[in-house]
């Protein structure tokens, strides 16, 4: 539904000479009332669609009988009725209907409220009218779309716009309010593509397995593979860095970089030349050296999930609840957890035990993957118009002989709405990492307007007693890099979990 001119000014009102209600009016039905109503009976209608003929105008109206029931008639009218517009009809005989306007029944609105929804707020409605009209300033057709507003507080009222093109009625809508009179319609690609990753995300965190399991078993191999598997092997050992190197800006840049995180967006760029220190793209090379030295073949391998299928299974419960997956908590994806929970598939039975390798190497994947659907399903634009992007990776680094995964999330948050003026982008970092002898860690952080805060999270007491004593060296060294320092603080045990929406709060307090 991109064709649909979201950002055009929501029309004025028609002419008065050619859409006034409010008096009486006689309309010549196109069919017999068939018994629907007798003379001098009654109904409640709503005015569904209208368009103009060469001497009047032909105008859909939905009637709601005294027994509930509802059907629909055609008929002419001398003058335009509005689209969507409540009135009453009367019938003086079995083709002729009188019309008035409802008492207190408003006409669509043709502005929005911002402060009952703000810039960025997600609109759904349900097409209730339509009517055909041509623009006077470039003779173009225009469609007159009259939706029914199904959430928020404006939620059961109906609000008027254009469209190039006709919808058909009943269709559902979702639109992002850009200002008073101006939406910007939401594809339905887009909302398919965002149930699309909850879909693959479920299948890949079914499947994934801890990054240090392979790189054990891996670092356990005798050397006497065959000759390409082995510099595989070698290739992707020596591309991992040590600490001493993510230490530094320019070398986490490029660990970042080669994490397989952007290994999809490198192949469609063309830079095959980066591919020989990407993680993902050494892992992958080994699977294929693997899999044909497998008795069975690539048989072995874990089946990949169904996405299809279960996207076509999802499919008419996703339409039903109005198109509304990128407004939606409930269905935010239930695979989204940081940092990833260690997860062993299975151990080697043998040295040189290939298809045992195979599995772990493939669970391996599965894990940069979970990361990689991770970061597209919690990038969002939350109701109050803010632009969240996620980043989401995991760096195994070697420390002596042991070569240990660090999970990394970085988050950039900024206010969408704000036009023209200058952007105060939230930074936050997540880190997640069990190095020897401080044990599991987990440390959270916020930059925002060169404002930096800290939270560090260590397991045992010893650790967290030793970081606790280190805190204003480290204030120290954060001044020292020309940043506001904020709050420091380090506790035992893990940070806390459970269910929440990232872009329903703000990390800093601005006014503290």
């Amino acid at each position: 539904m991109s064709e649909i001119s979201g950002t055009r000014p929501l029309p004025p009102n028609l002419p008065a000479n050619r859409s006034n209600a409010g008096a009486d009016l006689a309309l010549k039905l196109l069919q017999p009332l068939d018994g629907l109503l007798g003379p001098g009976q009654s109904a409640k209608a709503e005015v569904v669609a209208v368009q103009e003929t060469a001497q009047s105008f032909q105008v859909l109206l939905k009637l709601t009988l005294d027994n509930g029931r509802e059907t629909t008639v055609e008929a002419e009218s001398p003058r335009a009725l509005p689209p969507g517009s409540a009135v009453n009809v009367t019938a003086l005989s079995e083709t002729r209907l009188a019309v008035i306007a409802q008492a207190g029944a408003g006409l669509p609105l043709e502005s929005l409220d911002l402060d009952q929804v703000p810039v960025g707020t997600l609109l759904q409605g349900k097409v209730v009218a339509s009517q055909q009209m041509v623009q006077e300033q470039t003779q173009k057709t225009l469609f007159r779309i009259v939706a029914q507003l199904l959430n928020g507080p404006l939620g059961g009222q109906r609000i008027a716009m254009d469209s190039s093109q006709p919808l058909p009625l009943g269709s559902l809508l979702t639109a992002q309010v850009r200002g008073a009179q101006s939406l910007q319609f939401i594809p339905l690609s887009l909302q398919l593509d965002q149930l699309e990753v909850t879909q693959q995300l479920s299948g890949q965190q079914s499947r994934q397995g801890s990054l240090d399991a392979l790189f054990k078993a891996l670092q356990g191999l005798s050397s006497n593979l065959p000759g390409d598997m082995q510099a595989s092997l070698d290739d992707l050992l020596d591309a991992l860095p040590d600490l001493q190197k993510l230490s530094d800006p320019s070398g986490l840049s490029k660990a970042m970089g080669d994490s397989g995180l952007l290994l999809e967006a490198k192949l469609l760029a063309g830079q095959t030349g980066a591919l020989a220190q990407d993680l993902k793209a050494n892992l992958l090379r080994l699977i294929a050296q693997m899999a044909p030295s497998l008795p069975n073949g690539a048989g072995s391998l874990p089946a990949a999930a169904n996405v299809a299928a279960a996207l076509t299974q999802a499919l008419p419960a996703f339409v039903r609840n109005a198109l509304g997956a990128l407004g939606q908590n409930g269905l935010r994806q239930q695979g989204i957890t940081f940092p990833l929970p260690a997860r062993l598939v299975q151990t080697l039975e043998k040295e040189g035990d290939l298809e045992g390798l195979l599995k772990l190497a493939a669970a391996a994947v599965s894990r940069l993957q979970t990361h990689q659907l991770s970061s597209l399903a919690q990038s969002q634009v939350g109701p109050d118009g803010t632009v969240l992007t996620t980043w989401q990776l995991e760096l195994p680094m070697r420390q002596h002989q042991d070569i240990v995964p660090l999970q990394v999330k970085v988050q950039r948050e900024e206010d969408g709405a704000a036009k023209g003026e200058q952007q105060d982008a939230l930074w936050r970092v997540e880190l997640a990492f069990d190095l020897s002898p401080l044990g599991p860690m987990q440390v959270q952080a916020q930059l925002l307007r060169g404002s930096v805060s800290s939270q560090i999270w260590a397991e045992r007491s010893d650790t967290a007693t030793l970081i606790d004593g280190e805190l204003s060296t480290l204030r120290e060294r954060l001044l020292a890099a020309g940043l506001a320092v904020g709050d420091l603080d380090c506790r035992q045990g893990v940070p806390p979990q459970g269910r929440r929406t990232v872009l329903d709060h703000r990390w800093i307090d601005e006014t503290a």
